[in-house]
This record gives structure tokens, sequence and C-alpha cells, in this order.
């Protein structure tokens, strides 16, 4: 410990015996540094702060019919690309800081610097958001935040509209593609009806309805024939002076007909004497049997003959007038229904010619509507999807959607914030001090001198034998006080010097 405390008073001594340099030194630097700081151009600020409201009425109003776009994530997007490249060279055109710049370097650092000074902060809660800019300039300051401000409503402002644009145009294409195939496909859906037209399902009613639709007409109209025939049949019975049994001729065993029931009684026992021989399908029995039933045919023609032949007066009774115009409708009927008969029995023959096809017929015009059907409905999607993007993009740029209040507009400045000039003079001061006694302590030791006895004893590790005190004269002490006094007042002048810098910078 009496070591250090040795040391240090020894570099005290030496400090003190080169005083005056140091002293000299501390006054130059402190001037020069002083002189420096007095130089500094002046810092400027402004700050502007905008409030952004995002809840608009619109967003619950149009949910439910387009995207409503996110204005918080749009705004917060833009406040953080605000200080992109080709905003802050949209700032220097804006207030003219360009026309000093003439090489492409220049410019260059001109943006690095501007990008540098400019600060831009937000409060996430609340969606205020300040900008705020630094220069020697205070109309400058002020017309950058200005500016700054101005590129961040408008941006944020046309949000995505630009995508929206490119979106609407890309749908655009998409629905005149759509339109074309649609198109083509309506073409080949009408050339295919027109080419199979019998063929294709009418009013829900498929080719095996129509089918049996068919069958079933033609059955009822034969039905019909039918009936027009026996009722005509019956007609002519009464005509013929027979009264009609449910539409069938008297049998032959009734009639009377002497000639004829002899032949018939000879020709039914030689039938059976040949159905004793042999089969039914033997050729006698067989024109046996055929003569016994023309036999048979002829005597109920006979006797509707002698009917007919035993009243004169017949043919010229009401009643038989009335029964000739009835068989004549009845034969019209009878026609008419024939030939409908006919024609249904060719449109059922040709729906049978054609059953085979109509499997193969039906999958391509299911195939047909369901590629027609798949297009519409893209088509009408895509209508759709235009809309909603084209309104879409009208909300993400409407002012309705958000509203931006500028809390504190950008002012120009009347007091520069900077540079701190007196904690700059105080820290110039400290270094001069310090440089000062660092070069007061660096040439005492580069000069050293034994300032003590026990210094020389230690340095040279000799006995010392006595020293040689000095006796100070009076002029000398009068000189030496007048030292000290100097030194102090060099001081105190140097303390002075900078208590008024400080008023001068601190008012």
């Amino acid at each position: 410990m009496e070591d250090l405390i040795s040391q240090l008073m020894s570099g005290l001594k030496g400090i003190w015996k080169y005083r005056w340099l140091a002293f000299a030194s501390a006054w130059l630097i402190a001037l020069a540094g002083w002189a420096k700081v007095a130089a500094m151009p002046d810092d400027y600020q402004t700050t502007a702060r905008v409030f952004v409201d995002t809840q608009s009425i619109l967003k619950p109003l149009l949910s439910g019919m387009t995207s409503v776009p996110n204005i918080e994530q749009q705004v917060a997007i833009m406040s953080r690309t605000l200080l992109s490249r080709p905003n802050v060279e949209r700032v220097i055109r804006m207030v003219d800081l360009d026309i000093g710049t003439r090489t492409a370097r220049e410019h260059e650092q001109q943006v690095d610097e501007l990008m540098r000074q400019i600060r831009i902060g937000s409060t996430g809660s609340y969606d205020i958001y300040t900008i705020s800019y630094n220069h020697r300039d205070p109309h400058l300051v002020r017309d950058v935040v200005q500016s700054l401000l101005t590129i961040f409503v408008e941006g944020s402002f046309k949000g995505k509209k630009g995508d929206s644009d490119k979106a609407v145009q890309f749908i655009d294409e998409q629905i005149r593609s759509y339109e074309e195939k649609l198109q083509s496909a309506e073409n080949l859906l009408k050339e295919f009806k027109l080419k199979n037209n019998f063929l294709l399902p009418r009013q829900g009613i498929d080719f095996g309805a129509q089918l049996l639709m068919s069958s079933d007409a033609l059955n009822n109209a034969q039905l019909e024939l039918t009936e027009a025939e026996q009722a005509r049949k019956a007609i002519r019975a009464q005509i013929e002076g027979e009264e009609p049994v449910l539409g069938v001729d008297p049998l032959p065993s009734t009639i009377e007909n002497s000639e004829l029931d002899a032949r018939l009684l000879a020709l039914n026992k030689n039938l059976d004497t040949l159905l004793m021989q042999y089969t039914d399908q033997h050729p006698d029995i067989v024109a046996a049997r055929r003569l016994i039933a023309q036999l048979e045919q002829r005597k109920v023609e006979e006797s509707k003959q002698k009917s007919a032949a035993g009243d004169p007066g017949r043919n010229y009774s009401p009643m038989l007038q009335q029964l000739k115009v009835a068989l004549a409708e009845s034969d019209a009927k009878v026609a008419s229904v024939k030939a409908r008969v006919q024609d249904m029995q060719q449109r059922h023959a040709r729906l049978l010619a054609h059953s085979k096809a109509v499997p193969e017929i039906e999958t391509q015009l299911a195939q047909l509507n369901r590629d027609y059907q798949v297009n519409k409905e893209n088509y009408e999607k895509l209508i759709g999807r235009r809309e909603a993007a084209k309104l879409s993009g009208d909300l993400s740029s409407t002012t309705e959607m958000m509203s931006f209040k500028i809390i504190d507009p950008p002012t120009v400045p009347l007091r520069p914030i900077g540079p701190n000039r007196a904690l700059l003079c105080s820290l110039v001061l400290a270094a001069a001090l310090g440089a000062a006694l660092l070069l007061a302590f660096l040439i005492s030791q580069i000069r050293p001198t034994f300032l003590s006895p026990s210094e020389l004893r230690d340095r040279t590790g000799l006995r010392l034998l006595g020293t040689v005190a000095m006796s100070w004269t009076l002029q000398e002490k009068i000189r030496r006080r007048r030292s000290h006094l100097c030194f102090g007042s060099g001081l105190a002048g140097l303390a002075c010097a900078y208590g008024g810098v400080l008023i001068v910078y601190l008012r």
C-alpha cells in the first residue's frame, strides 16, 4: 500500500512539474473542441402522428357478399414497407432533393441517408402511427414528413386494388374461354338433338316408356278395330234378317237343309272310318274335315239367303235403311281404325328397330349434357367471382373502409433538438483535462527526475549519505506564489469559460 501511495505521489509530482505544459494543452484542446461543437449544424426534427380507424360498418354488411379485405393487416404492411427504396425515391422527387445530385452515387448516398434518418413507429393496440425525420433544414424536415404521410395514406387506400384488377383480368380471360366452351357444347348438343330427335326422351319420357306407350296404343287400336268389326258384323246380320247372338253366326246343326244334311251325314261317317285307321294329320282326314266345314258354311249362307228372300218388302222398310246407314258408318270407322292400326304398327316397328341404338344415344346425350352443365356451372361461378373481385377491389380502395385522423400534423420546428452542445462541451472539457494530465505524465516519464531521497535510494541501490535542502530567497518565494496564482487563475478562467459556454447553450 505504501509503495502504491509513493508511486502515486511520484506521478503527481511529475505532473505538477510539467503543469504549465498540461495547462496550455488543456486550453488549446478545450478551445478547439468548443469551436468544433459551435460549428456543428443544428439538427431539427418534426413528428407527425396519425390514427387509422379500421372499424367500418361496411364489414358486417358485406361479409357475406364478397371477401372483405383485412384492413388492419393492409395498414400494418404499408407502415412496414413505407421506407422501401421506391417510396424514399418518390419522397426525394416530391421535395426536390434530387435537384442537387449529379451522379448516381450521390443519389444512392442521399437515399441511404434519408432512410437512416426517417423513423416510423406504431402502437399496435390503438392503431396510431408516428413518422419522424431529422435534418438541419427545418422546412425540409416538414416537407419530408408530409410527403411520407401522403404516401402512407395513398398506399393504404390503394390497398390491393392492383391485385384485384389483375384477378378481374384473369377471371375475364377464363370467362371468355368458358364462354367459347359453352357455345361449343351448346352447338354439339343442338346438332345431336336435331340428328336423334326421334330417339331422345320427350318431357321426361325415355325411349323405354315411349316403346311401352306405343305398344299399349297399338293394342288399344287393335282392340278398337276388333270391336268395330264385330259391330259391323252385327249390323250386317240384322240387315240379312238374322238376329245376332253376341256377334256369333247360328250353328249349322240348327239349320234344316235335307240335301246338305245327307251329304254331311255321309262325310261324317266316312271321317269316323278314317279316324279309326289314321291319325288327325292324315291328308284324307284333313280333306274330309275341310269339306265338312265348307258344307256347313254353305248351309249357313243358304239359310241366310232363304231368310232374306222370304220377306220381299224388307228392302224398302225404314229400319233397313237405318241399318244400311249404320253399316256404312261402321265400314268407315273400321277403315279409319285399320289405317290407325297400320300407322301404329309401323311406328312400333320403327321403335323396335331403333331400340338397340337407344342406349348408346342416351349415353352420348348424358355425356353432352354433363359437359354442358359443367361448363355452364363454371361460367356462372366465374361471373359471380368476377363481381365479387370487383367489389373487393372497390372495398380495398374506398375511403369508407377506414379513415385517417391526423393527430399531430408535421410543422416547421422552431428549435433544434440537437446536437446537445452542453453535453458535448462537457465532454470536450473532460477530454482536454484528461489529455493534459496524460501529456504531463508521459513527459515526466520520458524525462524522469528524482523528486525524493527515497526514490533515489530505491532506483540506484546506493546508500544515501545526506541531502542538501533548497533555501528559497524572498524573490523566489514571491515568484513561486505568482506562479501558483497564475496557474490557479488559468484553471479558474478555464472553468469560467466552460460555465459561459454552458450558459449560452442551455439558454
